[in-house]
């Protein structure tokens, strides 16, 4: 049985409605939940037959979204720890966030503070006192969801380190794992180390139990099996150990890497690009490992369905009944008719 589930994206959102997720969007809850409520209602009222939410792409389950969520520092994880080491957050009205890159150049793994240090910093203390706020003024009505969360399921949220170490470094990264691989390396293990310090703080500090990461590796095509064997698997290994199941994501084409997964300690499930053999994923996973696997873009923007239905009849028939949930991110110019003649086709 498969099942297919969507998020509708702030572009879309920012088109369709004309609604702005400016600075106040992200650091005042009120705000926040005004206008993710706006977005819910649209959703619900014009999507009333897909399973289709309001949510970051990957990150927030619909199964476990709450009408009465509201987010407490809803942003990338990469972002928030990149604030915390002295990047600027920079907002969009109209599509998603971003923060200044490289804000880690320049600095060795002995400039890095001790990573429980940064619970005192003031964005930690802002979000800290934002959840305390809506915890003791709503007398329940509203459940917090602190940094690092996006529903009430108890799963937590990070960037993969590689993914974190390029946004941090820039591109020079990557030379870098070859030429001073020492360093990249503890760069990468303090980053994993700031993650598990983060994540456990909120989940106490919100009452939030963690259930399971999800571990975001988007950069993990970029490199070959044996760097990613060196550097990724040892640091994801460890996360896996210290906050709980892994749900690795890898965006891009990772047939190559998929024995790599497999040596993830504590790794329940993965999150694919389209691009990735599903065949081989069965091969080396079995039927009953959690997989999620996201349409190609460029079939969702087509001006017929032909491509992504081609697609999806490949990807059913080499799963061969596994457990198996597409996903797809709404943006502008998809082709809405071709993903719902794609919806009807796996259901």
């Amino acid at each position: 049985m498969s099942t297919v589930s969507g998020t509708l994206s702030k572009a879309y959102l920012a088109e369709t409605l004309g609604v702005a997720f400016n600075h106040e969007y992200y650091f005042d809850p009120r705000q926040r939940y005004a206008v993710d409520s706006v977005c819910h209602e649209f959703a619900a009222a014009h999507f009333p037959e897909m399973r289709l939410f309001y949510s970051e792409s990957n990150l927030g389950q619909i199964d476990y979204w709450d009408r009465n969520q509201i987010l407490i520092g809803g942003i990338q994880p990469n972002m928030i720890l990149g604030m915390l080491l002295g990047a600027e957050f920079i907002p969009h009205d109209r599509h998603d966030a971003d923060i200044t890159a490289g804000c880690l150049l320049g600095k060795s793994p002995a400039d890095l503070p001790v990573p429980d240090t940064l619970l005192d910093h003031h964005l930690v203390k802002l979000f800290n006192e934002q959840i305390l706020r809506v915890q003791n003024e709503s007398q329940g009505n509203l459940l917090p969801i602190p940094p690092f969360f996006w529903d009430r399921s108890g799963r937590t949220a990070i960037h993969g380190v590689l993914t974190t170490a390029q946004k941090f470094l820039d591109e020079g990264f990557f030379v870098d794992l070859i030429t001073d691989p020492k360093k990249d390396l503890e760069i990468m293990h303090w980053i994993a180390e700031a993650y598990i310090v983060l994540c456990k703080y909120y989940s106490k500090i919100a009452d939030l139990p963690i259930t399971g990461v999800h571990v975001g590796e988007c950069s993990s095509c970029m490199v070959n099996s044996d760097l990613l064997e060196r550097f990724v698997i040892p640091v994801t290994s460890k996360i896996g150990r210290e906050l709980g199941p892994v749900r690795f994501h890898s965006c891009g084409p990772s047939t190559h890497h998929l024995p790599m997964f497999a040596k993830i300690d504590n790794v329940i499930s993965l999150d694919l690009g389209g691009d990735t053999s599903l065949q081989k994923v069965r091969e080396i996973f079995g039927a009953n490992m959690p997989i999620s696997v996201s349409p190609m873009p460029q079939d969702m923007s087509a001006d017929t369905p032909d491509a992504i239905l081609t697609w999806a009849k490949n990807i059913l028939d080499e799963n061969n009944g596994g457990n198996l949930e597409f996903l797809y991110h709404l943006e502008p110019g998809y082709n809405l008719d071709s993903i719902l003649a794609f919806i009807d086709f796996v259901n």
